[in-house]
């Protein structure tokens, strides 16, 4: 992760160029790139590349897509307050994550099959990630290998198990990650079934997979996608393969996986997993503060705070919603983590003044992926991380240690002072 004195070095980087108009960090891409300046440019890009299928695939959320509409409504809900005549000629961004420093508050979350957005993807997001100086989490859905991306990509990835009813092959997993060399084990708990993504159903994209003629002219509309497929063969659930006799092909991988999530796991099962792993252990999924308070009293060491994206429960609460209360039963004790919805830099300058440590991102270097590979996937941790530099100068933040409520006022509520200004205007 490198040093404290690394990071402030990035950062005064950024800042400067932020400052002239330019990006700091990066090589030469295609002008299309170039010229995205959002994560949703990025997203229209994705979407346009990318058959139908697979787009909906990452893009979409379980049932109605309430929660998925939620987790965006929800920084939305929040205005941020600003201070003027600050001096914000540097600013530093940089924090500690889990034990480690980080150059910016941001975790790359796990995303399952990223392959199909780009060959070897999870690679070419996890360098990016060591690029900024972030962490990068790796997915047991992952299409490379954790030894691979131990061994291939920069940095100190992190590792997300999921709970498999195939408890031999799930303490393989963890046995894995041990030897490969992560420090840090991202244990998914909110998935005791798999959720129920209708888009995936309509686009003939569900599990178990089956070609059908609708899926087949699905893939032929994107050719420069599909000739990539066949350059590069088929993406294979790396991690997976073996379990429940599963064949190596994604199809066959993706069917074990989505029937053999463990739905008896329980907190004797986490105490038991605490006991095996020797190393950094945080839990995902978390959405009530009396779980958050169980495990860490168990030895959680940091919190997670996530509906998945809206991918699993459609109708639970958005995991910004859940993050103060959460935030107030943990205190001090562990770092708390909050994704699903972050689309800009000011959405984590207002996830960290509601108390989290840092947000995680999954679609937004997914969708740079799959607009232009690793290339794209910079270039959405260049937006980014310019958006965080730019909210805070016109905030009048000098630091991430400033941030606290005082930065945000509700949308439906009265801003800072009014109540004194109409008090003033009642005498006058």
């Amino acid at each position: 992760m490198g040093s404290h004195g690394k990071g402030a070095s990035r950062v005064d980087t950024v800042v400067t160029d932020v400052a002239a108009g330019h990006v700091a960090i990066g090589t030469r891409m295609p002008r299309r790139l170039r010229h995205a300046r959002s994560i949703e440019d990025l997203r229209v890009l994705a979407r346009r590349r990318l058959p139908r299928a697979v787009f909906e695939f990452f893009d979409g959320g379980a049932e109605d897509e309430s929660t998925l509409r939620d987790n965006r409504a929800a920084f939305e809900r929040w205005r941020l307050v600003p201070r003027m005549m600050v001096g914000v000629g540097t600013v530093d961004t940089a924090t500690e994550i889990a034990g480690s420093r980080a150059n910016w508050p941001i975790v790359i979350a796990p995303t399952g099959a990223p392959g199909f957005a780009w060959p070897r993807a999870d690679i070419a997001i996890a360098r990016a990630a060591a690029t900024f100086g972030i962490p990068y989490t790796l997915s047991s859905s992952a299409t490379c290998s954790l030894e691979d991306v131990a061994r291939e990509a920069a940095g100190a990835p992190w590792f997300q198990p999921y709970i498999l009813r195939d408890r031999p092959f799930f303490a393989r997993l963890i046995d894995r990650a041990e030897v490969a060399g992560y420090q840090t084990l991202v244990l998914t708990v909110d998935m005791p079934t798999g959720g129920k993504r209708e888009r995936d159903f309509r686009n003939d994209f569900g599990v178990p997979f089956h070609w059908t003629a609708r899926n087949v002219c699905d893939f032929a509309s994107r050719p420069a996608w599909a000739m990539q497929l066949i350059r590069n063969g088929v993406p294979r659930l790396e991690n997976l393969i073996g379990l429940d006799r599963s064949g190596p092909d994604i199809s066959g991988a993706a069917s074990s996986v989505g029937r053999n999530y463990d739905p008896d796991f329980d907190w004797r099962g986490f105490e038991a997993i605490r006991k095996r792993w020797p190393r950094t252990l945080l839990v995902k999924g978390i959405l009530h503060p009396d779980d958050a308070h169980r495990a860490v009293e168990l030895g959680a060491q940091g919190i997670i705070v996530s509906n998945h994206g809206g991918r699993q429960l459609d109708g639970a609460i958005a995991s910004l919603d859940a993050l103060p209360a959460i935030v107030a039963a943990v205190g001090d004790r562990v770092p708390v983590i909050v994704d699903s919805g972050v689309r800009r830099g000011s959405d984590i300058v207002k996830a960290r003044a509601l108390g989290a440590t840092a947000v995680m991102i999954g679609r937004a270097t997914l969708y740079g992926a799959a607009a232009g590979g690793a290339a794209g996937a910079q270039r959405a941790l260049e937006i980014l991380t310019e958006e965080i530099v730019r909210t805070m100068r016109l905030c009048g933040m000098r630091s991430l240690d400033d941030l606290g409520r005082g930065w945000l006022v509700r949308q439906d509520a009265q801003p800072p002072g009014a109540a004194m200004a109409a008090g003033e205007g009642s005498e006058a």
